[in-house]
């Protein structure tokens, strides 16, 4: 096992954490790193394959995991960026897998995701949107008024049922409303009186 190269491999990917996903400077708010979005891809990836019940889950998470990967070596593009500039991301993924032991495995994964040709690409591009649907109604309930125009051009781009599914879901639910609605539990109103009372 090339443990050197696993370990350079290991730092770069940790570039990640520190790559800024570019597009939120055009909605005028929000912010995230490309490590950030990918894990709640991942996570959106694994929920859309126990959807299906008949895709290869692991597959579509892998691909989630890895679709940005090279962006640890020529940033985030977004929309504008692309009219104008071509990222060599070939070249970029097999330089950063070059010398892996599992190189392959993560080329494979990621040409599946850009070919689009196979179910489980379809439901890792559908989370990948998804992720940002998300980020964007997070937005809009805090009071971004276009963040719905942004909104209304990913749900466009979805492909697949479950996502379809999923993200009117996501649209009709508040975003902070998971832990918002334990207000009306005595939880809420007793909370910090039964931490003083601890004391």
């Amino acid at each position: 096992m090339q443990l050197k190269a696993i370990a350079d491999f290991l730092f770069e990917v940790g570039m990640l954490k520190r790559t800024p996903r570019s597009g939120f400077q055009f909605l005028g708010t929000g912010n995230e790193t490309v490590a950030e979005h990918s894990l709640r891809a991942a996570v959106i990836g694994y929920v859309l394959g126990r959807m299906s019940g008949t895709l290869s889950t692991d597959r579509i998470v892998l691909m989630c995991l890895f679709h940005d990967l090279v962006e640890a070596r020529t940033g985030d593009l977004n929309y504008v960026n692309k009219k104008y500039v071509k990222a060599d991301e070939s070249t970029a993924l097999q330089d950063m897998t070059a010398g892996l032991p599992f190189g392959e495995e993560i080329r494979c994964l990621t040409e599946e995701f850009n070919r689009r040709a196979t179910p489980e690409s379809e439901s890792a591009h559908d989370a990948d949107q998804i992720e940002m649907i998300l980020q964007l109604k997070e937005l809009g309930d805090l009071g971004n008024r276009y963040a719905k125009d942004w909104i209304t051009a990913a749900v466009k781009k979805l492909r697949t049922d479950d996502g379809r599914r999923l993200a009117r879901s996501i649209l009709n639910t508040d975003f902070s409303a998971w832990w918002f609605k334990e207000k009306e539990d005595d939880w809420w109103v007793n909370a910090n009186q039964d931490e003083a009372s601890e004391k």
